[in-house]
């Protein structure tokens, strides 16, 4: 039974449950709602837990470990003399054979023992699902049984019902925290395994970069060279720029829609502005390689200088235009939620608008004016796109904006292109970016908190 219908069957058995539980609540009471202990609605509510929830769980269950359990059995099943002499990562390959065969995407004449297994591997995946499917419907309609029975005025029902929900909530937020660590986890492992490789030293402090091992020995820069300051220089310096053009484009903008522009300007103008925050970062990097790349060359060379075609210039200016709209809606959002008094305040005691805006309202904004700056921060640093299409790949260890320069992401991205064997140190060396980069940014977060929270001013 396909997945989907089994999953809309639960669902229109969970209604049935709701509605029932409902019905008989009503009628157990005998139409005096007042001596039930929770309101009829609950005890619908507690059917249609009982109809779908233990059916959903044991579903979750095999769809997690289906894959582990028929691969498994499929493996054992092979004849020895298929298996006879391979290693654990060719009978791995046998095994992907198998099942892009019994998937119907195998692009070469498979031999008779892959064939088999494919058969074999379609035949328990059959038993498995209508298997899933009986057990699931006879859980169900335990659990509707049951919970119907068990309906009474006296019965708890908005007890038991919040409880599982808070059970519910409880497990989302650990989902969202154990892939936090999972992904910190994973990262610092294989950072771990690349400095196993490469000193730590050399890859904070060394100043040239070029992750590329020669298949020989013999082979000129066969141990390559993993020195990551010419990166780091780079996604500073392009940062820096996009900042220089967002931070003070964003928050004038944000002062004015919300202290200078009548209501209908406003209404008009924070959208278009907010349409930047909606393009792809592809089309920003066509727009940085094809107009402003050109545009920042012609321009130095009429005064003299020498502008690479890919230059961080170009590319630090278009991420700064695309950065506006996270400093600007969000200052826009905090400074209006500046309260009326203050300024009023303000002005009673003589102060000008502008005199205003200065000493009252932005102070009162400031942490939220800093942690949209963050954002923007964080935003600018882990861009890609328009560093690949306007900055180049050449990490170069310079500060002049005119020249082509790489990030930490734009790397990043080039170790992991295509099909990757993670034991070379090229590729470990991903890692190893990344995990500077993460400590990078939660130390600047943490600075900027505790600069916040030095210079704020409390309001009562």
């Amino acid at each position: 039974m396909p997945s989907s219908v089994l999953i809309a069957t639960l669902l229109l058995l969970s209604v049935i449950g709701y509605l029932t539980g409902r019905r008989r609540a009503v009628a157990t009471a005998g139409g005096s709602l007042s001596t039930l202990h929770s309101v009829p609605g609950y005890h619908g509510a507690y059917v249609a837990l009982w109809a779908g929830l233990p059916a959903l769980v044991v579903f979750a269950l095999w769809v997690a470990l289906e894959g582990t359990i028929v691969n498994g059995l499929v493996r054992a099943s092979l004849p020895p003399a298929a298996t006879e002499g391979l290693t654990q990562q060719q009978i791995s390959l046998l095994m992907i054979d198998v099942r892009n065969l019994a998937h119907g995407t195998a692009f070469r004449e498979a031999d008779p023992v892959v064939r088999a297994a494919a058969d074999h591997y379609l035949h328990l995946h059959s038993i498995g699902d209508w298997a899933l499917a009986a057990l699931m419907l006879a859980l169900a309609a335990f659990g509707f049984a049951h919970a119907r029975a068990r309906i009474s005025p006296s019965l708890r029902a908005r007890n038991q019902v919040e409880r599982v929900l808070t059970l519910l909530l409880v497990l989302c937020s650990l989902v969202a925290i154990l892939t936090t660590v999972g992904i910190v986890m994973s990262l610092l492992f294989e950072s771990l395994r690349f400095f196993a490789q490469v000193s730590p030293a050399e890859f904070l402090f060394g100043l040239h970069w070029s992750p590329q091992t020669a298949i020989r020995t013999d082979q000129v820069a066969s141990e390559g060279s993993f020195g990551a300051v010419p990166l780091f220089v780079g996604t500073l310096l392009i940062s820096a720029i996009a900042m220089v053009v967002a931070v003070p484009v964003g928050l004038m903008s944000a002062i004015y829609m919300s202290e200078y522009a009548p209501p209908r300007v406003r209404s008009t103008v924070k959208p278009l502005l907010e349409i930047l925050a909606g393009i792809p970062t592809v089309v920003y990097g066509f727009f940085a390689a094809l107009t402003m790349a050109p545009f920042v060359r012609d321009l130095g060379q009429s005064f003299g200088l020498s502008v690479s075609s890919e230059s961080a210039l170009a590319a630090g200016v278009v991420m700064g235009v695309m950065i506006i709209p996270f400093v600007s809606s969000l200052a826009d959002d905090v400074i209006n939620a500046v309260p009326q008094s203050l300024r009023d305040g303000a002005y009673g005691l003589g102060a000008t608008r502008s005199e205003t805006i200065r000493q009252v309202v932005l102070p009162a904004a400031l942490p939220g004016i800093v942690g949209g700056v963050l954002l923007a921060v964080s935003r600018a640093i882990g861009e890609t796109m328009i560093v690949v299409m306007a900055a180049g790949l050449a990490a170069n260890l310079t500060a002049n904006p005119l020249e082509a320069v790489s990030t930490v992401t734009v790397q990043i991205a080039t170790l992991l292109v295509g099909d990757q064997e993670f034991d070379s140190a090229k590729t470990l060396s991903a890692f190893g970016l990344g995990l500077v980069l993460f400590v990078s940014t939660l130390c600047l977060n943490v600075v900027a908190l505790r600069v916040v929270q030095k210079y704020r001013e409390k309001y009562d």
